[in-house]
Parts: C-alpha cells; structure tokens; sequence
C-alpha cells in the first residue's frame, strides 16, 4: 500500500518534509516582522495607551531585517527544491496514524494558511471509505463499493480530526450502522482549519458527485456530524439550496453530535485576549501570535455558517464596533428533513439525581461545547433552530469526544436511524 493513496493530504513523508520546511520559512519571516514591529514601537516612543505603530523601520536596520527576510527565503527556496527531488521515494512509505492525526491537528490550527501558501501539508477534501479517498465515475465507485446498499450515510468529523478519527475505543459509528442497520457509510475528509462557509460549498458539491455516480439508487441519505462537522454540514445544506444541488432533496436525516451552533468559549476567551492585548502599542505587536488561530477555529466563536458571518464580523472589528455582537444571518435547519441533536455533559448523573444540583443550575457542557449551544438552544428566537424535546438526548458524565464511542449515545444513534424510512 502506498501512502500517496492513503495519506491524508495526498503526499507522504517527502510532502511532509517539504512542507514542514516551508512552515519553518513562514515562522522565521514572522517573528522577523514581529520582531521589527517591537523595535519601531520602542523607536517612535507612544504613550502607554497610543496609537500602535505598523511602519516598518527604516535606514541601516531596515535593511537588516530585510536582508534576514531575505536570505531566509532564499535557504527555505533552496531546502524546497532539494527536498523535491527525494519526496518520490519518500511518499512510498506508508502512512500511519500517528501521522494522520498530527497532520489533522496541524490543519485545525494552520489550515487556512497552509490552503493559501499552497504548503504540501494541506488537506484537500475528499469523501472516504476505509481511509481511502473513493474514485468518481459510476464503475469505479461501484468497483470501490462493492457491497453498497441505497441508504448512504456520510459521517463528518470536526476540528483537528479525520475521517480515521471515527473509530474510538474500538467503536466506529459508521461501521455497527452498516452492520446493524444496513447502512453503507462514507466519511467526510477536509481541512478543519478552513472557512466552514467555505468548506460547505466544496461539501455540498462532494455529495452531489456522490449521489450522481452512486452504484445503486438512492433510497435514503443520512449525515452524521461531531463538533465543527455539523456547522459544515449545515453551511453545506444552505449552499445546496442556493446552488440547487439535488442531494439536499434526499437528505432523510440530520444528526448532530455535540456540534457548537451556538458557538464555542474557548475561542471569545481568544478573541477577548486578542482586543485586550491590543490596548497598548507596546503589546499590540503580540497581537499577531493570537491571530495564529485559524480561520475555521476562529469561525467557531459564534458558531458562522455563510461568507456574510465572518466578513460582517471582521468589518465591525476594524471599525471599532463592538465585536462581541451577534453578526450572524440566521439558517435554519432543512425543511423537511428530520434533525437530531445530542449533548453531553461531564455532571454526574448520580449528582443530579440526588438533588445536589439546582433544578436551575444548567448541565456544565461536555468540556468544549455548553449542552445549549449543542442542542441549538439561543435566547434569540431568530438563531433557536427548534429541535423538538424527541429528538434532542442529553449523556450525563461524559466528554466531547465520548460522543464518538459511547454505547449509550450509539443506543440512542441506532434508534434514530433505525431502518426503514420513517415519516418527517
């Protein structure tokens, strides 16, 4: 088996070489260009709480700091092009999981930029059946699956994961639903470090080019999401009604697995660092290292499904206005299609059950997602998507990621997508 079939970013251990040392260049420049800012500041003496100063130095040290830009593009140039010539022979070690899931987690943080400097350790997106990017064409896909069935469900991982990831502690929720329930699942690969926006479009035209070329008829299609996966989902469902993609006809059922629609805290804990940090010219230099979060993390903190969301959100940004303000366009749900959603929270279920917790006192969350934002619950009416109470399910004593292997949340999986179609 070769790994320029099975890597996740469609290279190996040369791609990996290369693109690790492309990063390096990156970072070297940066803290180059952050290093130079410090000194300007320090160079033009502002008040404590001045204007920050951007205006690169000038004379003899600008030079200097432009020379080790330089000289440092030049190596990484040279590095890369020697490096090109060995990938080959590296790329034909096979891949491991280690590596899948460090490259994952590194897309989760830097995948926006890796996209957008063309780095080799990018991720492109892709839908996959046993770590294995499927093929178009109706004979290739029927020669890839050959035991498909007309109920397709496609898993979405979330943040700084792979479609490998859904096997957890030995349990694949994709894999018992086909043995149970005769579902053939297919799993959602992309860069989680990307605009979820734009990962929606690209996943709603994956799904169109899968139910186009499908072996067998169509007879129910399901998507099962964790986290992040389920705002690509719906930035998904939403592009599909604009580009009018067929797919979203057959959607049967929705299912999210601890996904932030609400948003998450820990991100408006990054970005209230962010504005705090930027109060003085002396640390407003700094400010940059926060930015290190990308685009997709950052997309996180309300929870953005369309281009408007976060453009809206950046233009209030630069012009001073409050950034904490909720700068979405509301999306509901699919019409018509029966959507389920599940939280879990690291209370006890003994503590509730004996009264030691307040009626009042809501469940803690799982550790990353609140149970309200999981549920799709908002106190705008505007932005609540009106799951019912039947198919909503709440685990007690349970983390974000017991969600993917859990048997009591697999129980309550089953149940909703038990055979046979059942009325929306």
């Amino acid at each position: 088996m070769s790994t320029k079939r099975s890597a996740l970013n469609e290279t190996g251990f040369g791609g990996d070489l290369r693109g690790i040392g492309r990063l390096t260049v990156d970072a070297i420049t940066g803290v180059t260009d952050l290093v130079e800012s410090v000194h300007a500041t320090i160079a033009a003496l502002p008040g404590p709480l001045g204007a920050p100063v951007y205006d690169p130095t000038r004379g003899l040290t600008g030079q200097v700091y432009r020379g080790v830009r330089g000289i440092t593009r030049l190596v990484g140039g040279a590095l890369d092009l020697g490096l090109a010539q060995v990938a080959p022979w590296l790329d034909r070690i096979d891949s491991l999981p280690q590596r899948d899931a460090a490259i994952s987690a590194l897309n989760g943080v830097l995948g926006d930029h890796l996209d957008d400097t063309g780095n080799p350790l990018a991720i492109g997106m892709r839908l996959c059946s046993g770590g294995r990017p499927l093929p178009s064409g109706r004979k290739a896909l029927s020669a890839a699956l050959p035991q498909a069935s007309g109920k397709v469900l496609v898993l979405v991982h979330g943040l700084c994961m792979n479609d490998r990831q859904w096997r957890w502690n030995g349990h694949d929720h994709g894999a018992a639903l086909a043995h149970d329930a005769g579902w053939t699942p297919v799993y959602l690969r992309y860069n989680s470090g990307r605009r979820i926006s734009r990962n929606g479009r690209d996943f709603s035209i994956q799904l169109e080019r899968l139910l186009r070329d499908w072996p067998v008829p169509v007879e129910r299609l399901a998507i099962v999401c964790h986290s992040m996966g389920g705002l690509v989902a719906r930035s998904a469902c939403h592009a599909a009604a604009q580009a009018r993609h067929g797919w979203i006809d057959t959607l049967d059922s929705l299912v999210f697995l601890g996904t932030p629609h609400q948003g998450a805290p820990l991100e408006r804990a990054g970005s209230w660092f962010d504005t705090v940090i930027q109060l003085s010219p002396y640390t407003a230099p700094f400010a940059r290292l926060g930015k290190i979060r990308s685009a997709g993390i950052q997309d996180l903190r309300h929870g953005n499904l369309l281009d408007s969301d976060w453009r809206a959100h950046a233009d209030r940004k630069r012009a001073g206005a409050d950034a904490r303000a909720d700068t979405r366009t509301p999306v509901p749900l699919p019409k018509g299609v029966r959507s389920y959603a599940m939280a879990v929270s690291t209370d006890a279920r003994a503590a509730r059950d004996s009264g030691e917790q307040r009626r009042d006192d809501p469940p803690s969350g799982d550790g990353l997602v609140p149970v309200a934002s999981a549920l799709g619950q908002h106190r705008n009416p505007a932005f609540d998507l009106r799951i019912p109470a039947s198919r909503q399910w709440l685990g007690y004593g349970l983390h974000h990621l017991d969600l993917l292997g859990d048997a009591q949340v697999y129980a309550q999986l089953r149940r909703w997508l038990k055979p046979g179609r059942q009325p929306r």
